[in-house]
This record gives C-alpha cells, sequence and structure tokens, in this order.
C-alpha cells in the first residue's frame, strides 16, 4: 500500500452485478478493506451491523462525510465500500471531485443483472456459498420493468462518465466476467497501489444462476420481442459512450388508436386516466402502449401525426396524502417496505408494523402524516440518505424532465380533469368519450379527515416550487 497514489476508494456498483465477489477478492489483500455498502440509506455496512470503524448508522446519518474521514483514516489498510445508483446522494460530489478517491466502476449486462435480480426475490437467496443449497425460480420478464432497470442503470452510468470526463479524472473499470480472472484482480490491486498479489480467487461465494439466460425466463418468446424493440448497442454497452437519458419514458402511456400520450406525474390519478384511456379504445389497460422506450416512443409519434400529449397535476397536498397512505402507510402491496421501516427506525414515524388495524386513529393518522412530510422535506433538501423518489419529487421537477423530449402539449388539473379529458378526446375524434372515473378514497382516513392549517402551512413549505410554479392555493375537499 506504500505506493498508493490514493486515500480510499469506492466500487461503484448495482445489485447483482457480483459486487459481493469483487468485495471478497479486494479484502483477500492485506492491505486492502472494503466496508460493505457503507452508505446504504437502510444500514451500514451491511444488514444487522452497527457500526463501521466507530462510526454508527445515526452518525453517518447526520454527518456522512464524517464516516469518509474514519474510512481514510484507518492506518491498517487503504479503505473502501460499494456505493448503487440509490445510495445517499449527499456523498457522491465527495467522491467524484475528489481526485485521490479511487473509483472502480463495476458493470454487468444489464438484462443478466435484472433476471439475477427477479430470481433473488422469488428464492430469498442473495449470496451462495454451498452449490446444494442453491434454489432455482424461473421469473417472468417485465418488459416495463426492465426498461425502468436500463434507464435507472444507464443513467447513472452516463452521470459518472461525464462527470469524471469533465474533472479530468479516470476509473479503473471491471465487467462482471472479469471477476473471474486473478489476473485482473491483481491488476487492480496494483492500480490501488498494494504490492501483494494473489495466487487464487476466494471460492467461497458460487456463481447462483449459470444456465442461460432464456431457461431462467418463464416467457422467453416474450423477453425476446421486447428486446428486439431495443438498441441492443445501448443495452449491452451499459458502461461507456451511452448515450443521455431523458426522462422515464417507459412511464409513458399511448392510445392504440386514438392519438393520446400520457405521461403520468407519478403520486397522481394514474390509475384512473388510464382506464379511462382504454375505454376510448374498447381494451383493458394492459391493452394500452406501455413500457416503451426512446426509439419506440419516436416510432409511435411519427405514426401518429396530430396526437396529442397531457399530464395531469395533482394538487401537492392530496398528492402528498396519496403516496404516504399507498407507499408508506401501507404495509402489503405497493409499500415502499425498505423506506417504510427505516422511516420507521431511524426518523421516528410511529407506524403500524403490519398496516393500519381497527385500533388505528384519525390522531396517530395526522401525526404519521405530518412526519412523512418532514421527511420529504428534508430529503427533496438532499439532508436524508433516502432517494429522492418520483412519487413525492416536485411536480415542476418532473416536468422539467420531460422537456428533454418535449413537454405535454396539456397540463390537466385533476380537479378539472372530468371535464378536460373528455374534450381532449373530442378534439382527437373521439366524439363519445367515457366518464373519467371518480378516484378512489384513500383509507383508512381521508385528507379531510385530518386538514387543517397547521397542515396546509407545513404541506406548502415542502412543496413551495408547486404551489408557486402553477398558482395552487390551499387544498380544498372535491
Amino acid at each position: 500500500m506504500s505506493d498508493s497514489s490514493f486515500d480510499y476508494f469506492v466500487v461503484f456498483a448495482e445489485m447483482r452485478t457480483g459486487s459481493n465477489f469483487l468485495e471478497t477478492n479486494l479484502n483477500a489483500f492485506d492491505g486492502l478493506a472494503c466496508h460493505g455498502e457503507a452508505f446504504n440509506p437502510h444500514f451500514i455496512g451491511y444488514p444487522n451491523k452497527n457500526d463501521i470503524l466507530g462510526v454508527t448508522q445515526a452518525r453517518r446519518e447526520s454527518d456522512p462525510a464524517r464516516l469518509i474521514q474514519q474510512i481514510k483514516a484507518d492506518p491498517r489498510a487503504l479503505g473502501g465500500y460499494r456505493y448503487f445508483h440509490d445510495h445517499d446522494p449527499r456523498v457522491l460530489d465527495l467522491m467524484l471531485e475528489d481526485p485521490r478517491c479511487a473509483k472502480i466502476i463495476l458493470t454487468r449486462n444489464p438484462l443478466d443483472s435484472y433476471v439475477s435480480w427477479k430470481i433473488a426475490k422469488a428464492t430469498g437467496q442473495w449470496k451462495l456459498t454451498d452449490v446444494k443449497r442453491r434454489k432455482e425460480a424461473k421469473v417472468r420478464f417485465d418488459a416495463a420493468e426492465f426498461s425502468a432497470h436500463v434507464e435507472a442503470l444507464q443513467d447513472f452510468q452516463v452521470t459518472l462518465l461525464n462527470r469524471l470526463q469533465s474533472l479530468g479524472q479516470t476509473a479503473f473499470y471491471v465487467a462482471y466476467e472479469d471477476l473471474q480472472s486473478v489476473e485482473v484482480m491483481n491488476g487492480l490491486a496494483r492500480w490501488l497501489g498494494v504490492s501483494q498479489r494473489l495466487e487464487a480467487l476466494d471460492e467461497s461465494l458460487k456463481r447462483q444462476n449459470p444456465a442461460p439466460v432464456l431457461a431462467k425466463v418463464a416467457n422467453p418468446d416474450a423477453m425476446q420481442e421486447a428486446l428486439s424493440g431495443m438498441d441492443r448497442f445501448n443495452l449491452t454497452r451499459t458502461p461507456n459512450f451511452e448515450p443521455r437519458r431523458g426522462p422515464a419514458v417507459p412511464g409513458y402511456v399511448a392510445g392504440v388508436v386514438t392519438p393520446l400520450l400520457y405521461l403520468p406525474l407519478k403520486g397522481g390519478p394514474e390509475r384512473e386516466v388510464v382506464q379511462w384511456m382504454a375505454g376510448l379504445d374498447h381494451v383493458a389497460p394492459e391493452g394500452l402502449i406501455q413500457g416503451m422506450n426512446q426509439k419506440q416512443l419516436r416510432q409511435w409519434k411519427r405514426g401518429n401525426k396530430g396526437f396529442r400529449s397531457f399530464t395531469v397535476l395533482r394538487h401537492p397536498a392530496a398528492r402528498a396524502h396519496a403516496v404516504f397512505c399507498h407507499r408508506i402507510l401501507n404495509a402489503g402491496e405497493g409499500s415502499f417496505r425498505a423506506i417504510r421501516n427505516t422511516l420507521r427506525r431511524q426518523f421516528g414515524l410511529v407506524l403500524p408494523e403490519e398496516g393500519p388495524d381497527d385500533g388505528y386513529t384519525r390522531a396517530q393518522h395526522r401525526d404519521a402524516f405530518a412526519g412523512f412530510l418532514n421527511f420529504v422535506r428534508a430529503n427533496l433538501s438532499g439532508q436524508t440518505s433516502i432517494r429522492v423518489d418520483a412519487e413525492w419529487v416536485s411536480q415542476s421537477q418532473v416536468l422539467a424532465g420531460f422537456a428533454e423530449l418535449g413537454p405535454p402539449d396539456l397540463l390537466i388539473r385533476e380537479t378539472e380533469m372530468s371535464e378536460d379529458l373528455p374534450a381532449l378526446a373530442r378534439r382527437q375524434g373521439r366524439m363519445e368519450p367515457g366518464t373519467v372515473p371518480a378516484v378512489a378514497p384513500q383509507v383508512p382516513f381521508a385528507l379531510d379527515d385530518i386538514y387543517d392549517a397547521d397542515l396546509e402551512a407545513l404541506i406548502a413549505s415542502v412543496y413551495q416550487r408547486d404551489y408557486l410554479a402553477f398558482g395552487f392555493g390551499p387544498w380544498r375537499a372535491g
């Protein structure tokens, strides 16, 4: 380690890219110490671990730079950690702008990582040390889910690439396939300034799913058909030279007959709008065109001259309450369970462990919702390690992202969509559009049950940008 030009290192990776195996082999060198997912917002280093080098999770949460300093100060080894795209965003600039932080970028074919992730979720097996205990499962390929997976990976990889270019730095790239090469591992150690060389790689971790990818999915024909519409070079060469990616195109919804394009704002009345669009074309909601990539979106636009695009704005109060009920209060399907658990454990939100029951009161609901709003305010200000999710990000920020590929023609207010959506359909030739479905009430308590001036003031402080950008006033029921 005496010749090292670095004070510490970071492995930029993602789930199911082989980062555990890479870490195991880095730790086989006497002069290196990789401390796991040091900035995972839900734990520190590894699940059930309390600290890294004496820095607790609570201390890291309040002062993330302190953990980096502690790792740098460890005299026993050149320290580092693994960092994924959804880890604490507050330390990303600290790492990228520090030339004495060694950047290792681990990549894997996104199709392989996606299928591996699906299998791990289905089996509950995230590591394998004994092949006799290996669990198998065939999973269903979901085109929209995979497109979103690729978009997220590519966005982060392009961010890393361009930031390092602008800073005049370079990284050590490692592909998933390189992990089986002792020569590459020794070369990485040499680059980090470690003189020791390994004779062989650690064999404690086994590859969990060695079969060809087509054999791992239950619907290989659907997968091949979906992949045929993607740019194969963008798909398979994620690490380098990727084009910049715009908004979340896989979430767009297009008519199969009626030339309408819906750009959903997460946390809004998505289900109701999609159901109404499906009625225009006499199809089920899943029969609409969804899960597109940018190439497919351009093709749809070219084939639908005169199309109109739109989105639906929701009052920030109604949106925040809907997201809270569906993603945080709810403990079942649709819940952001990991974030929910972190909010209960670290941010003191009093939430029923298994979701609300008959004993859950209106006062508890109001307090929990207010606690969630305080978290969102800190989150949007970059003061937490939890990702800024599209469900609660400012709607004005999402619209700015839409503009990269073309903003929607029409911004419709949720309170006016029962009139404005049918009017839009009639302009597109659908003279007898159906009624827009009513938005289902939130349970167990509606916003109207807990709303007061103090909550309104809190919501307005969180979403000042939206109130100013769209002229929202205080929320009114109905």
